[in-house]
């Protein structure tokens, strides 16, 4: 059995199980990343699984371990553990949250040294909620995202939950930032418009979501349609 989904050259994802998120079963995705001295960067790491972990392995070594925003963190200890010798970044506000987690750097608006030739990344901004590092890798177009756009099977849901993950936007092929999430912006939503105008500005021609269906073409009209609410002009 294989746990990763190539998505193009040096890029996997790997679906995870559901977990709960008040009471709603939420799928999960990480995704890994090869550079070109082979070290792996793995986004929001998942469930450990030995097989899994093989599987990793074979690619080359893990070297860092990226939380994408401070809701994502449930497995990273478990990961620091494994993979000793890596290392492990917290998203704004995670540290103060998981004081159990010793993370060795926190991430930036700019990305690191270590992969700045390769992936490319930006915090988007404005929310007085939580703050997501969003990143794009280079040479693939890919662009990887948490949870500021989730996108549901209409099926995955069932009764009333999925009465709420209508009303919340969540379900494909109309995923965007969760209601709850979208009304923090309020205050904020110049912020968010740069750091969509630069997410934009990669011209992405996928996006990995973790939560929900990915967008495997027209990418940048999805962004387009699916962050309305931040009012993003042309001349932004």
């Amino acid at each position: 059995m294989n746990f990763l989904i190539k998505l193009d050259d040096n890029i996997w994802i790997s679906d995870g199980d559901a977990v709960s998120w008040y009471g709603m079963a939420y799928t999960t995705r990480m995704t890994i990343v090869k550079l070109k001295d082979g070290k792996l960067w793995v986004h929001s790491p998942g469930k450990i699984i030995e097989e899994m972990i093989d599987e990793i392995k074979s690619l080359g070594q893990v070297s860092y371990l990226v939380s994408p925003n401070k809701i994502h963190h449930l497995f990273i200890n478990d990961w620091i553990n494994v993979f000793p010798n890596a290392i492990s970044y917290s998203s704004p506000g995670l540290r103060e949250k998981r004081k159990d987690i010793s993370f060795d750097k926190d991430l930036s608006d700019a990305p690191e040294q270590e992969w700045e030739a390769e992936i490319d990344q930006v915090i988007f901004k404005g929310s007085s909620a939580m703050e997501e590092v969003v990143f794009f890798h280079k040479t693939s177009r890919v662009l990887i995202l948490t949870d500021l756009i989730e996108n549901f099977h209409p099926n995955h849901f069932s009764g009333y939950k999925k009465v709420i993950a209508k009303l919340t936007g969540i379900v494909s092929p109309n995923g965007k930032t969760p209601l709850d999430w979208r009304a923090s912006f309020i205050f904020g939503k110049s912020e968010a418009r740069k750091s969509l105008a630069k997410i934009i500005s990669w011209k992405p021609n996928k996006i990995v979501i973790s939560h929900g269906e990915c967008i495997y073409s027209n990418a940048t009209e999805f962004l387009l349609k699916s962050f309305k609410w931040v009012g993003l002009k042309k001349t932004d």
